[in-house]
């Protein structure tokens, strides 16, 4: 479970979104920080029996900087308003497809995959999936998988409006080789994020995703 302390920090700074309020309630970051990295560290302790690619990695390397990058955005606020880590093979900026747990108040989630890879492995993803639909096919359209995920995201973001050169528009997996991220996402409401359930829970959502995940980082060896 999550300290209802670390939810409220969240929402302040969200409300309060500059240097010298945040600098004000470092002492609460703190503690807001090293929570979340306590609840993924459980979360690691876990999985990792059920996914060796995890046995290796530390919860202080698998979060995110609270800082965001302002250089090139509109929006000049300097901090992200959630806690977020990212649970890949090799590091949370490995090409390798993953899982990803994300704390903020109203808009948390838990999930993965593969987010916007590079063009060469973004081919391979393609290929694979062009190669092997039916079992990706299965594995995404399992009763399990549904029941947790619903299905893959397809937002105007993260998909193609045709078919990407080098396949047929009637391929039957057209659907999948449009997207260019492979996502997942299960919603978490306030009250699950304090649930003494909340890792069980984490862990159960991570084991659903894990065959997509393995599916997906086969075609990137």
């Amino acid at each position: 479970m999550l300290q209802p302390s670390t939810l409220k920090f969240l929402k302040d700074l969200s409300k309060n979104n500059d240097r010298s309020w945040f600098e004000s309630h470092r002492k609460q970051y703190e503690g807001a920080k090293q929570d979340f990295e306590d609840f993924i560290s459980a979360v690691l302790a876990r999985h990792s029996k059920k996914d060796e690619d995890l046995k290796e990695l530390e919860a202080k390397k698998c979060t995110f900087r609270i800082n965001r990058d302002i250089r090139f955005s509109k929006d000049k606020s300097p901090y992200k308003s959630n806690l977020g880590a990212s649970m890949n093979r090799g590091g949370k900026k490995s090409i390798f497809a993953g899982y990803y747990f994300h704390c903020e108040p109203g808009k948390s989630f838990v999930g993965g995959g593969l987010w916007m890879p590079a063009a060469p492995e973004m081919k391979k993803i393609r290929q694979e999936i062009d190669y092997c639909y039916d079992e990706f096919r299965q594995i995404v359209g399992s009763k399990k998988f549904i029941a947790v995920y619903k299905e893959l995201y397809s937002g105007e973001d993260v998909k193609l409006t045709k078919v990407p050169h080098g396949f047929e528009k009637d391929n039957p997996a057209a659907e999948y080789l449009k997207l260019k991220s492979w996502l997942a996402m299960r919603e978490i409401t306030d009250a699950e994020l304090g649930s003494k359930d909340l890792v069980k829970k984490t862990s159960e959502a991570f084991e659903t995703l894990q065959p997509m995940l393995n599916f997906l980082n086969r075609g990137l060896q």
